[in-house]
């Protein structure tokens, strides 16, 4: 089983090679270079400062602080190491499920995708209704009822199109959006340099307000998590085994960044009202900093940062399905791509619908179950990377994380037990959904191996290239 595992990722790793040396100028152009692929990675785990503002009001300033000067070290670098190593190590579209087949077999890469997939698409329905809630601000038609239905299903559809034209053009299209939806807090943060008052930084909260600590570290889960996500493209970039390890560092030093250095400016510029610190504040703090203009720019910035969110995580779950075809896992027809963009439109299609479908649900549950879901996976995403440096010791991996087995466990134990609490502190409804989402993960496993032995659908074996792929 070794020399199969090594030699499919020594496959991956010829094919990558043979493309770039092979290929003409057109072909390359189509590939993702270095600086889209740092603001699809931005755009998979932030997006910009939207939305941090609950941990200023769950905990106060200096705890708030402290959290996204300190998870990132606790969380996102283990996540992202993890991720440099085993993107480098088996550079194919499918990320994570080919990790997960590799280090424990097919049923597990299975159900590693199906906990994926199904986090990613109920993720992505949230981001068409914020992007609402934001115009409804300015229209208020769009507050309820049938204009509000028509709305989300508009912008679902005409964002979906806008990823169906092709990954490098979404690609430049995040540079563009990261740009220029940072703008404001970079205004923000030069204007509220004169009145900064540093002790306002040490605060721990207004009495008598309650702190909420699992409100407190939802958010540092929610603002920091996803940065495996971007593994599935892996087949689409340039020489990934380079790219990768300075993308992923270029998109954790501009997220930390991008945290850090908003709220440094908003709580030590004006005095602390914590109840007020809630998602969608920092536009209120621009007003009274700056005046209404400010507070106006911001908001566009929330509602161009919500189109990244979406255009990210939608390439990353159509091209994991694409990713999960050419393993076997999925029938052919899921690796179809365009013949005019050369984008895998059925999943993309997929993800859309079911993205709809899942965006007229109730929004507080449908956010607890892609944390659980999510958790699943990177629990098993940990396992496979500590059984894979175990099981295939002398794997090339361009990338290697410099730590011997022992620092391995630990590094990934700590993020662990974190995934364990946010997992148990869910509630019944949470856990039912979850556990059924899991059941039809199991059931699809054994549903698409009964279709394959019958011959009723045609499948890809596993660790077929891609290329040979007609396309639409």
């Amino acid at each position: 089983m070794e020399d199969s595992s090594t030699l499919y990722s020594q496959n991956l790793l010829d094919e990558e090679n043979n493309t770039t040396s092979t290929t003409t100028t057109t072909t390359n152009s189509k590939k993702l270079s270095i600086i889209p692929l740092v603001f699809l990675i931005y755009f998979e785990v932030s997006g910009g400062p939207y939305g941090a503002e609950s941990a200023v009001g769950a905990a106060g300033p200096l705890c708030a602080i402290l959290g996204f000067l300190i998870f990132p070290f606790v969380w996102s670098v283990p996540e992202a190491l993890v991720t440099a190593e085993l993107a480098t190590a088996f550079p194919g579209n499918g990320g994570y499920v080919i990790w997960a087949h590799q280090a424990f077999g097919p049923f597990w890469g299975s159900l590693m995708g199906s906990w994926k997939f199904l986090s990613g698409v109920i993720n992505l329905a949230s981001y068409p209704v914020l992007c609402i809630d934001y115009l409804k601000l300015v229209f208020p038609l769009f507050s309820s009822g049938v204009p509000r239905y028509i709305a989300i299903l508009v912008s679902t559809c005409v964002l979906s199109f806008l990823n169906y034209t092709g990954l490098v053009i979404v690609g430049y299209t995040a540079v563009t959006l990261g740009v220029v939806s940072l703008l404001p807090f970079i205004l923000l943060t030069m204007i509220s340099i004169p009145k900064i008052k540093p002790s306002r930084w040490l605060s721990l909260g207004q009495e008598g307000v309650e702190k909420d600590w699992a409100l407190f570290f939802n958010t540092l889960f929610w603002n920091l998590n996803f940065w495996d996500n971007a593994s599935t493209l892996a087949g689409e970039v340039e020489q990934p085994q380079k790219t990768f390890p300075r993308a992923l560092f270029s998109a954790g030093m501009l997220t930390c960044l991008s945290y850090l250095v908003p709220l440094l400016a908003a709580t030590g510029a004006i005095p602390l009202e914590q109840e007020e610190w809630t998602d969608g504040y920092f536009a209120v703090v621009a007003e009274i900093i700056a005046g209404k203009w400010l507070k106006i720019f911001m908001e566009i910035g929330a509602v161009l940062s919500i189109i990244g969110l979406y255009e990210a995580q939608l390439s990353s779950c159509s091209y994991q399905l694409l990713g999960m075809a050419d393993l076997g896992f999925l029938p052919r027809s899921f690796a179809t791509r365009s013949r005019w963009f050369n984008t895998p439109w059925v999943g993309i299609l997929l993800a859309t619908l079911i993205t709809l479908a899942v965006s007229y649900m109730d929004f507080a549950n449908l956010i607890s179950m892609v944390n659980f879901l999510y958790s699943l996976g990177m629990l098993l995403e940990f396992a496979s990377f500590l059984w894979l440096r175990r099981k295939l010791p002398t794997l090339k991996r361009p990338f290697r994380v410099p730590m011997r087995l022992p620092g391995l466990v630990l590094m990934c134990l700590i993020p662990s037990v974190f995934l364990i609490y946010i997992m148990s502190v869910d509630t019944t409804t949470v856990y039912l959904w979850s556990a059924a989402l899991t059941l039809f993960g199991i059931a699809w496993y054994f549903g698409m191996n009964f279709c394959k032995t019958k011959r009723w659908i045609e499948f890809n074996s596993i660790g077929e290239k891609t290329d040979s792929e007609d396309l639409e």
